[in-house]
């Protein structure tokens, strides 16, 4: 009897610790959200961070990733278009191409990719920024972290990944015009027409929130993780799996919870 009691605790006391790391997630959100939209956050000292961001977390990875993101497109798209071919469905085939690549895939694959080559950073960073007392340094000479460290951080690559998911979305569409119509400019009405279909008030605003949720994820959440992180320098790496574990966890929400209101 005592060791099912024992095996009660420890599992209430997970899910209540479970239960306030992802309350202080939503309130570390919250507030970033809130000073995001404060004009005194904007001055030299916060938009360098924000540019800094920019450029270590879109523009150094611009060139790879845009070939990676034309790669995977062109062929996802050769793919559908000879399958539809096959089935006698040609008429689907841009539809398809575009609904697959530029609604679902390419928003969560950058995404993934920022959170795997600037979220594990960012988290590594802030848990070590925490373990060394920096933060804590930063509060007692009237620095406020939240304001001139992390919400620039937050802005940087919610901006990053709005732009990179923009960019690799107008590319993907490029490619499927010239996999379905070839190099033919009197095929462009037809293609507005799909657009039109595909790209519908409610797809942009689904398409539009997904991408900031996404944004806000791959900063918002190895911040926090990094802030929850002992100040004992073995539980760096724990906080960071941990991170990125919850990360990669929140992108599969937004990404089904997208699906369920585009589709259902």
């Amino acid at each position: 009897m005592q060791s099912v009691h024992q095996f009660l605790t420890r599992v209430g006391a997970g899910f209540i610790g479970w239960l306030k790391s992802w309350r202080g997630i939503l309130r570390f959100a919250a507030q970033a959200a809130v000073e995001a939209f404060t004009p005194a956050l904007y001055n030299s000292a916060t938009r360098s961070v924000v540019q800094k961001q920019i450029y270590f977390t879109a523009w150094q990875i611009l060139p790879g990733f845009t070939l990676f993101a034309a790669v995977l497109s062109y062929v996802l798209i050769q793919i559908v278009v000879t399958t539809a071919r096959d089935f006698g469905l040609s008429d689907y085939a841009l539809e398809v191409s575009i609904r697959v690549l530029v609604l679902e895939l390419l928003p969560l694959l950058t995404a993934l990719f920022v959170a795997l080559r600037s979220g594990a950073a960012i988290n590594t960073e802030v848990a070590l920024m925490n373990i060394n007392n920096e933060i804590r340094a930063l509060e007692e000479a009237g620095v406020d972290p939240m304001r001139f460290e992390f919400t620039p951080r937050v802005i940087g690559g919610a901006i990053s990944v709005f732009a990179l998911t923009a960019l690799t979305s107008v590319l993907a569409l490029i490619l499927a015009y010239l996999a379905v119509y070839g190099f033919q400019l009197w095929s462009l009405p037809d293609f507005n027409r799909v657009m039109g279909q595909v790209f519908t008030p409610a797809a942009f605003v689904i398409l539009s929130l997904k991408s900031l949720a996404f944004g806000l994820a791959v900063t918002v959440i190895p911040i926090r993780a990094g802030l929850e992180a002992p100040r004992m320098m073995f539980f760096a790496p724990i906080a960071v799996l941990r991170g990125m574990v919850r990360l990669f966890f929140v992108l599969m929400i937004i990404e089904v919870a997208s699906l369920a209101l585009a589709y259902i």
